[in-house]
């Protein structure tokens, strides 16, 4: 019966070593700048994240942005200044979603910002390390039917941090695979 345990164990580790592999080797790049979707969604949490977002809204590559996962007591004026953006344009381009706490809320922000549009195509701007966990929280609640593109930001990279965002990834994805959104 041990036996059987510690090569399970095994099996198991090696089954995660082959995907945490594989999870480094497909970290994604930057999408295309040339390509244009309706909007953009950038995910807080990591450094350049919100620049590529405006950068690619002031360049046309959508009509809208959203920042999720924004600070409550952040203002846009304060935000406006930062980022060197006119007030006008965050009046009529950018949102800030204010309501995710975490990768799962804000797939939840994702979701109910492209339904009220009535969007079909979103670049998704998040770390490159986040791209997947990030991709498969907004796809599980956005649905079929919307262009989702992912644009990774290039982020410092450690072992720790991969292997980390790795088991989250699978842990989220095993609960979407088994309908627990």
């Amino acid at each position: 019966m041990i036996a059987i345990l510690v090569r399970s164990a095994m099996l198991l580790a090696l089954a995660w070593i082959a995907g945490f592999v594989l999870f480094v080797l497909s970290l994604p790049e930057p999408a295309p700048d040339h390509l244009r979707t309706e909007g953009i969604v950038v995910l807080t949490g990591g450094p350049g994240r919100i620049a590529r977002g405006v950068d690619l809204l002031r360049a046309g590559k959508a009509d809208r942005l959203l920042i999720s996962g924004v600070d409550t007591s952040v203002r846009p004026i304060e935000l406006a200044v930062e980022l060197d953006v006119p007030a006008s344009v965050f009046e009529c381009c950018i949102d800030l979603g204010k309501e995710a706490a975490d990768t799962r809320g804000n797939g939840e922000e994702i979701a109910a910002w492209v339904k009220r549009h009535d969007y079909k195509s979103v670049r998704l701007v998040t770390s490159q390390f986040h791209v997947a966990r990030a991709t498969a929280e907004a796809r599980a609640r956005i649905g079929a039917g919307i262009t989702l593109v992912p644009d990774a930001v290039p982020a410092r990279l450690s072992a720790r941090l991969l292997a980390v965002e790795y088991s989250k990834f699978l842990f989220r994805r095993l609960l979407l695979l088994m309908g627990e959104a």
